[in-house]
């Protein structure tokens, strides 16, 4: 059954980026689905596309065949008219040594989440190559803030980019200029930081502060920049001003927390 890269920005000629991947599989009543963020190494028909983490899955049953060929059909047409192309080869896991957990890197830092609000609304409304176009330029506009602010991406999926700072102050501040170029593009974008603990294996990184980041962005509203207490906690008084915005539960996170929006 088909197997989709979202090529987006990136080209197929290019090597060493990440991007996501959409993968979909029938049998008989039943429809499976693997989605996630992929690393792509090589270019054209020799490249390599590995999962960067253990991808998202999921099951759909239904009672008769029609309504799971149906399903399948119409997703395949939404993914190849959403810049996604057929993909030939597997989706592999890459194989670690047996002694990876003596690789692993402790690396402290501060985690930002930015996604675009409503974002399929907009595709739909402004069409393909409309929206492509945009697309283009909330990436590098991104990415020229992230430089600025010497940020390091870490990944993008769909609409979002996940990136790491050494510094909290420079994490937020980043965030509100992500917030004002994006508003001349007239989008808006919600924005989430958590400061914390992760551990690197080469180009791969893992730990439970990424998710909480996620989590903190899905809170925000639009236009909105929420921090965890993790990251107000790091940061004198004088830097950035706070607005208390309570305590929630993080989905799929084991503990509450309290968040901030960053009021400027």
């Amino acid at each position: 059954m088909p197997k989709f890269l979202r090529i987006g920005i990136h080209q197929s000629n290019v090597s060493g980026y990440t991007s996501k991947a959409w993968w979909i599989r029938r049998a008989g009543t039943t429809v499976f689905l693997k989605w996630g963020a992929v690393d792509v190494d090589g270019v054209g028909d020799g490249r390599k596309i590995y999962w960067t983490v253990p991808p998202r899955e999921k099951t759909i049953r239904y009672r008769t065949v029609q309504p799971a060929k149906d399903y399948v059909k119409d997703a395949i047409t939404r993914r190849r008219s959403h810049r996604y192309e057929p993909l030939a080869g597997n989706i592999a896991i890459r194989r670690r040594p047996a002694n990876r957990d003596a690789e692993l890197e402790q690396v402290l830092a501060t985690i930002l989440f930015v996604d675009i609000v409503r974002s399929t609304e907009k595709a739909a409304r402004l069409g393909d190559s409309r929206w492509t176009k945009i697309m283009n330029h909330y990436f590098a506009a991104v990415r020229k803030e992230l430089k600025t602010s010497r940020g390091k991406e870490v990944v993008t999926t769909g609409d979002g980019l996940l990136a790491t700072f050494d510094a909290p102050a420079a994490a937020v501040r980043c965030a509100t200029a992500i917030r004002e170029a994006m508003r001349t593009l007239g989008l808006e974008i919600r924005v989430g930081l958590h400061a914390g603990e992760y551990k690197v294996s080469g180009p791969d990184v893992f730990g439970l502060a990424f998710h909480i980041g996620a989590r903190v962005a899905a809170k925000a509203r639009a236009g909105e920049v929420l921090v965890s207490s993790a990251v107000k906690d790091l940061m004198s008084p004088s830097e950035i001003r706070f607005k208390d915005r309570g305590v929630h539960q993080l989905k799929g996170v084991p503990k509450r927390w309290r968040l901030y929006q960053v009021y400027r």
